[in-house]
């Protein structure tokens, strides 16, 4: 019996998984690294992914992982010119919305919306990004009552730092919020899962003094937003900024505020602890990337999977990479 962690598809570079449970199965989608000759930046202009694959299996811990494929080419979207990064998706009405983030030909990062039949795609992109949109690492989450809700951002090469109240600046401030931190944004859906029914709002972290997060703490907001409830109540979880944890915090409602609880995993090989969380036939798992051991090239990843649990208060156990 194969011991987790488990890496899922090793025979291919793929990163950033958001998993989801579509018709009783597992489906991860990933972003799709691979090397292509860019230089090594701190803005991850190394990363230049083109493409979105979607990988599905039944049994976490020893099923074959099946890749469907590209379900999502850069070529396909008239407003997108590189970098494919990261993606969500959630279905409503029978239909499956691809949220992804990717640069326009202005080397902006935008938002866009792709819709398929089916959770393995093919998607078809909609022509323009979404209305207001701005940064990456979108993560969709459908609350009980069927509202659907975008969380997104990343600082650095994620450029949030380009952006005040939903605003473009005229120049790029602080690149890592050293005055003011600056937070993941979330956004409800409207009902056609096409654009924001509403402006973007920061999704604020408290202290257990009850005070926002300084920008200075090493358990602030970078990047990789996720969203998923347990026992009632909203887990935000994220990864950090130089010091790359896996974090989370908990609040009462979609837009938080959230308090912070404490370290998920700590930093993986291989950039931000990017990560999701999904419950699959009674089990929590956690998914993230990591390089594999043979491989020393940070920016070429490999998906993960590990179970989750919570103690009896409905705190996250700390895992342990290896």
């Amino acid at each position: 019996m194969k011991k987790l962690p488990r890496y899922l598809f090793p025979s291919d570079y793929m990163a950033d998984p958001s998993a989801n449970v579509f018709n009783g199965k597992l489906y991860i989608y990933p972003s799709h690294d691979w090397d292509s000759g860019e230089s090594f930046d701190d803005d991850g202009g190394h990363f230049q992914m083109r493409d979105y694959h979607v990988l599905s299996l039944e049994d976490v811990e020893n099923g074959e992982v099946t890749d469907h494929g590209v379900i999502l080419d850069v070529d396909q979207v008239p407003w997108a010119e590189k970098q494919m990064w990261d993606n969500d998706v959630v279905e409503k009405d029978g239909k499956y919305y691809l949220i992804y983030s990717a640069k326009d030909y202005c080397g902006v990062f935008h938002l866009g919306v792709a819709i398929a039949d089916k959770p393995e795609g093919p998607f078809i992109p909609q022509a323009d990004p979404i209305r207001g949109s701005y940064s990456i690492d979108p993560c969709v989450f459908k609350d009980d009552d069927g509202a659907i809700y975008c969380y997104f951002g990343g600082i650095w090469g994620g450029q949030l730092q380009w952006y005040r109240d939903n605003k473009a600046l005229k120049c790029e401030y602080l690149p890592e919020g050293k005055e003011n931190p600056l937070p993941s944004r979330v956004a409800r859906m409207t009902d056609d899962v096409l654009q924001f029914a509403e402006r973007p709002k920061p999704v604020i972290i408290l202290d257990e003094n009850g005070e926002p997060l300084k920008a200075d703490d090493p358990h602030r907001f970078f990047e990789a937003s996720w969203m998923h409830k347990y026992n009632g109540k909203y887990y935000f979880s994220y990864s950090t900024g130089d010091t790359h944890f896996l974090c989370y915090a908990i609040g009462d409602n979609p837009y938080g505020p959230f308090t912070f609880q404490g370290v998920i995993l700590d930093p993986v090989v291989g950039w931000t602890t990017h990560h999701s969380i999904v419950q699959y036939k009674g089990e929590w798992y956690l998914f993230y990337h990591d390089c594999v051991p043979s491989n020393d090239t940070t920016w070429l990843r490999s998906v993960k999977v590990q179970k989750l649990f919570y103690d009896e208060d409905g705190k996250i156990l700390k895992v342990i990479n290896e």
